[in-house]
Protein backbone atom coordinates (compact mmCIF):
# COMPACT_ATOMS: atom_id res chain seq x y z
CA UNK A 1 0.00 0.00 0.00
CA UNK A 2 1.24 3.16 -0.75
CA UNK A 3 2.35 5.74 2.20
CA UNK A 4 -0.25 8.33 3.06
CA UNK A 5 0.17 11.19 6.01
CA UNK A 6 -2.77 13.08 7.27
CA UNK A 7 -2.93 16.04 5.55
CA UNK A 8 -2.59 19.85 6.48
CA UNK A 9 -4.33 22.23 4.81
CA UNK A 10 -2.32 25.49 5.52
CA UNK A 11 -3.05 29.23 4.30
CA UNK A 12 -3.66 28.65 0.45
CA UNK A 13 -0.57 30.23 -1.81
CA UNK A 14 -1.09 32.50 -4.32
CA UNK A 15 -2.14 30.39 -7.48
CA UNK A 16 -3.14 31.94 -11.05
CA UNK A 17 -4.05 29.74 -12.62
CA UNK A 18 -7.91 29.67 -13.82
CA UNK A 19 -8.67 26.32 -15.53
CA UNK A 20 -6.81 23.58 -12.99
CA UNK A 21 -7.51 19.55 -14.23
CA UNK A 22 -6.90 17.78 -11.19
CA UNK A 23 -6.20 14.11 -11.52
CA UNK A 24 -5.97 11.71 -8.93
CA UNK A 25 -4.63 8.05 -9.47
CA UNK A 26 -4.99 4.62 -7.61
CA UNK A 27 -3.61 5.52 -4.27
CA UNK A 28 -4.60 5.74 -0.67
CA UNK A 29 -4.23 9.28 -0.40
CA UNK A 30 -7.04 9.59 -2.93
CA UNK A 31 -9.08 8.93 0.17
CA UNK A 32 -8.76 12.62 0.90
CA UNK A 33 -9.77 13.84 -2.61
CA UNK A 34 -13.28 15.09 -1.12
CA UNK A 35 -11.69 17.15 1.29
CA UNK A 36 -9.19 18.87 -1.24
CA UNK A 37 -11.91 19.45 -3.40
CA UNK A 38 -14.18 21.02 -0.55
CA UNK A 39 -10.96 22.96 0.08
CA UNK A 40 -10.03 23.96 -3.22
CA UNK A 41 -13.44 25.68 -3.83
CA UNK A 42 -13.18 27.96 -0.57
CA UNK A 43 -9.72 28.60 -1.04
CA UNK A 44 -10.22 29.82 -4.73
CA UNK A 45 -13.50 30.39 -5.52
CA UNK A 46 -12.78 31.54 -9.89
CA UNK A 47 -10.79 28.33 -10.25
CA UNK A 48 -12.64 26.12 -12.40
CA UNK A 49 -11.40 22.48 -11.53
CA UNK A 50 -12.64 19.73 -13.43
CA UNK A 51 -11.54 16.17 -11.23
CA UNK A 52 -10.60 13.01 -13.30
CA UNK A 53 -10.36 9.87 -11.59
CA UNK A 54 -8.01 6.58 -13.48
CA UNK A 55 -9.62 3.38 -12.81
CA UNK A 56 -8.02 2.33 -9.53
CA UNK A 57 -8.35 5.83 -8.13
CA UNK A 58 -12.26 4.81 -8.05
CA UNK A 59 -11.45 1.92 -5.32
CA UNK A 60 -10.53 4.67 -2.54
CA UNK A 61 -12.99 7.53 -3.39
CA UNK A 62 -16.65 7.50 -4.46
CA UNK A 63 -18.19 9.13 -6.88
CA UNK A 64 -20.63 10.84 -4.99
CA UNK A 65 -18.22 12.33 -2.68
CA UNK A 66 -16.24 13.65 -5.38
CA UNK A 67 -19.64 15.10 -7.70
CA UNK A 68 -20.56 16.81 -4.26
CA UNK A 69 -17.34 18.28 -3.17
CA UNK A 70 -16.20 19.10 -6.45
CA UNK A 71 -19.95 20.71 -7.69
CA UNK A 72 -19.79 18.22 -10.63
CA UNK A 73 -19.18 14.73 -11.79
CA UNK A 74 -15.26 13.54 -11.83
CA UNK A 75 -14.27 12.58 -15.15
CA UNK A 76 -13.41 8.71 -15.72
CA UNK A 77 -10.36 7.52 -17.30
CA UNK A 78 -12.06 5.29 -20.07
CA UNK A 79 -12.52 5.87 -23.93
CA UNK A 80 -15.89 7.19 -24.93
CA UNK A 81 -18.58 4.43 -26.50
CA UNK A 82 -18.97 7.25 -28.67
CA UNK A 83 -16.25 7.60 -31.22
CA UNK A 84 -17.37 11.31 -31.98
CA UNK A 85 -16.33 12.28 -28.16
CA UNK A 86 -12.87 13.28 -27.97
CA UNK A 87 -12.66 14.10 -24.66
CA UNK A 88 -8.57 13.94 -24.44
CA UNK A 89 -8.60 16.86 -27.19
CA UNK A 90 -10.81 18.47 -25.09
CA UNK A 91 -8.88 18.71 -21.99
CA UNK A 92 -5.47 18.89 -23.55
CA UNK A 93 -6.69 22.20 -24.76
CA UNK A 94 -9.26 23.47 -21.92
CA UNK A 95 -6.79 22.69 -18.77
CA UNK A 96 -4.20 26.44 -18.33
CA UNK A 97 -2.82 23.82 -15.05
CA UNK A 98 -3.01 20.44 -14.20
CA UNK A 99 -1.84 18.65 -11.07
CA UNK A 100 -1.69 14.72 -11.00
CA UNK A 101 -1.71 14.56 -6.81
CA UNK A 102 -1.49 11.41 -5.68
CA UNK A 103 0.05 9.90 -8.43
CA UNK A 104 1.28 6.15 -8.34
CA UNK A 105 4.38 4.44 -9.24
CA UNK A 106 2.63 3.08 -12.02
CA UNK A 107 0.72 6.40 -13.65
CA UNK A 108 4.38 8.00 -13.34
CA UNK A 109 6.08 5.54 -15.22
CA UNK A 110 3.46 5.35 -18.11
CA UNK A 111 3.63 9.42 -17.92
CA UNK A 112 7.25 9.55 -18.49
CA UNK A 113 7.60 6.66 -20.65
CA UNK A 114 5.06 8.48 -22.73
CA UNK A 115 2.40 6.07 -23.25
CA UNK A 116 -1.35 7.20 -24.38
CA UNK A 117 -3.70 4.28 -24.02
CA UNK A 118 -5.91 5.90 -21.63
CA UNK A 119 -8.03 9.66 -22.07
CA UNK A 120 -6.19 10.69 -19.46
CA UNK A 121 -2.46 10.05 -20.69
CA UNK A 122 -3.06 11.18 -23.67
CA UNK A 123 -4.16 14.33 -22.58
CA UNK A 124 -1.53 14.56 -20.28
CA UNK A 125 1.41 13.89 -22.93
CA UNK A 126 -0.72 16.33 -25.83
CA UNK A 127 -1.45 19.61 -23.70
CA UNK A 128 1.16 22.61 -23.44
CA UNK A 129 -0.26 23.63 -19.81
CA UNK A 130 1.75 23.89 -16.85
CA UNK A 131 1.80 20.03 -15.39
CA UNK A 132 2.77 19.00 -11.69
CA UNK A 133 3.05 15.60 -10.92
CA UNK A 134 3.24 14.63 -6.85
CA UNK A 135 3.84 11.06 -6.42
CA UNK A 136 3.17 9.05 -3.32
CA UNK A 137 5.84 6.44 -3.72
CA UNK A 138 5.87 2.88 -1.69
CA UNK A 139 8.71 1.68 0.44
CA UNK A 140 11.86 1.22 -1.31
CA UNK A 141 10.29 3.59 -4.66
CA UNK A 142 13.00 6.18 -4.56
CA UNK A 143 16.20 4.25 -4.26
CA UNK A 144 14.59 1.93 -6.99
CA UNK A 145 16.27 3.19 -10.29
CA UNK A 146 13.85 3.06 -12.37
CA UNK A 147 11.16 5.00 -10.54
CA UNK A 148 14.48 7.83 -10.32
CA UNK A 149 15.15 7.17 -14.39
CA UNK A 150 11.27 8.17 -14.48
CA UNK A 151 11.17 11.33 -12.37
CA UNK A 152 14.36 11.98 -13.64
CA UNK A 153 12.76 12.27 -17.29
CA UNK A 154 9.48 13.65 -16.39
CA UNK A 155 11.72 16.84 -14.24
CA UNK A 156 13.46 17.45 -17.95
CA UNK A 157 10.41 18.42 -19.96
CA UNK A 158 9.88 22.10 -20.17
CA UNK A 159 5.97 21.74 -18.83
CA UNK A 160 6.58 19.35 -16.11
CA UNK A 161 7.53 19.37 -12.72
CA UNK A 162 7.89 16.67 -10.41
CA UNK A 163 6.59 17.56 -6.41
CA UNK A 164 9.20 15.99 -3.71
CA UNK A 165 7.05 13.97 -1.55
CA UNK A 166 6.81 14.78 2.07
CA UNK A 167 7.26 12.33 5.34
CA UNK A 168 4.64 10.42 5.96
CA UNK A 169 4.47 6.48 6.71
CA UNK A 170 3.41 3.36 5.31
CA UNK A 171 0.05 1.82 5.75
CA UNK A 172 1.42 -1.21 4.54
CA UNK A 173 4.83 -1.55 6.97
CA UNK A 174 4.15 0.82 9.88
CA UNK A 175 7.13 2.35 9.32
CA UNK A 176 8.18 6.01 8.59
CA UNK A 177 8.21 7.08 4.74
CA UNK A 178 7.55 9.32 1.74
CA UNK A 179 3.97 10.41 1.02
CA UNK A 180 2.41 12.79 -1.73
CA UNK A 181 3.05 16.54 -1.01
CA UNK A 182 -0.08 18.04 0.43
CA UNK A 183 -2.34 20.06 -2.06
CA UNK A 184 -1.20 23.79 -0.61
CA UNK A 185 2.42 22.72 -1.66
CA UNK A 186 1.52 20.89 -4.63
CA UNK A 187 -0.34 23.75 -5.82
CA UNK A 188 2.50 26.09 -5.04
CA UNK A 189 5.34 24.56 -6.92
CA UNK A 190 3.01 24.38 -9.80
CA UNK A 191 2.45 27.97 -9.88
CA UNK A 192 6.28 27.97 -10.07
CA UNK A 193 6.35 26.24 -12.94
CA UNK A 194 3.49 28.09 -14.45
CA UNK A 195 4.58 31.53 -13.84
CA UNK A 196 8.26 30.58 -15.39
CA UNK A 197 6.52 29.32 -18.76
CA UNK A 198 4.45 32.84 -18.97
CA UNK A 199 7.86 34.03 -17.84
CA UNK A 200 11.08 33.28 -20.63
CA UNK A 201 13.65 35.17 -18.17
CA UNK A 202 13.06 32.91 -15.27
CA UNK A 203 13.78 29.02 -16.13
CA UNK A 204 11.63 26.53 -14.70
CA UNK A 205 13.62 24.79 -11.57
CA UNK A 206 14.37 20.94 -11.71
CA UNK A 207 14.20 18.88 -8.87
Amino acid sequence: MSETTAPEQGTPPIFGGRRLLYIATGSIGTMFLPMWLHWLRGAYPQLEVRCALTRSANQFVGSTAVAVTGGRPAIQDVWPDNPESATHVELSRWADTVLVHPATFHFTARFALGLADTPLLLALECTSAAIAVAPAPPPGAEASPAYRRHVHQLSQRPNVVVVPPQPGFSLTTGEPGPSAATLPNALQVLEDLRRSMTSPEQPKETV
